[in-house]
């Protein structure tokens, strides 16, 4: 739904993702975001920069809690989100993310298209455990076999949401855009299921 503002290569992307599974394997025991997520971010920041020094770490870290760090990827998403829940369906952010999203959401200004957020930092289960999926149906008062979870890791997402119970659709192969998200939903079926999803 929206992403961290900026342009980046296959490099980098792999080295971030090397960087957390060094972490995961040596400080963290599984769990990425506890709580605010500093521990996280700060080897992060510390060990792909080189630096770690506490005011560049803060400065930074505050940065990526407001709407200047990130842009929403689809101009009709609100549209979309209004139209869906306009026929019944609620909607749901599953996301593996600190205690910042929430105020983050607000200063995007989209918090409102949302019935609930299941935020990992918060459930103390990151997808692809079934837990957060299932705090999100919780949430939302509904059954996990009346979730459809849309989400783009296959991994995380799509295993993660049917190890809970719930239909989940790959962003990017079942579904490209939140326009056919929304005429899917009302090809599939227009009777309220629920559709979760994913940042």
């Amino acid at each position: 739904m929206f992403s961290a503002s900026s342009s980046s290569s296959e490099g980098p992307i792999m080295t971030f993702w090397l960087l957390v599974c060094t972490f995961l394997d040596t400080m963290c025991k599984g769990i990425l975001y506890v709580n605010d997520g500093r521990p996280f971010w700060q080897y992060i920041v510390s060990s792909s920069t080189g630096c770690s020094d506490a005011q560049y770490f803060e400065e930074l870290y505050n940065y990526y809690t407001t709407e200047k760090a990130w842009h929403l990827c689809d101009p009709d998403a609100e549209k979309v989100f209004e139209a869906i829940r306009k026929v019944g369906v609620k909607l749901a952010v599953v996301s593996n993310f600190d205690t910042r999203l929430r105020p983050l959401l607000r200063a995007l200004n989209c918090d409102h298209w949302f019935d609930a957020l299941a935020v990992s930092a918060e459930v103390a289960a990151e997808k692809p455990n079934p837990t957060i999926f299932l705090k999100a149906c919780e949430l939302l008062e509904v059954k996990p076999e009346d979730v459809v979870h849309v989400g783009d890791d296959r991994r995380n997402d799509i295993w993660g949401a049917r190890d809970a119970g719930c239909d989940a659709w790959l962003w990017g192969s079942d579904v490209h855009s939140f326009e056919e998200y929304l005429i899917t939903k009302a090809l599939v079926n227009l009777h309220g299921d629920v559709f979760t999803n994913c940042s």
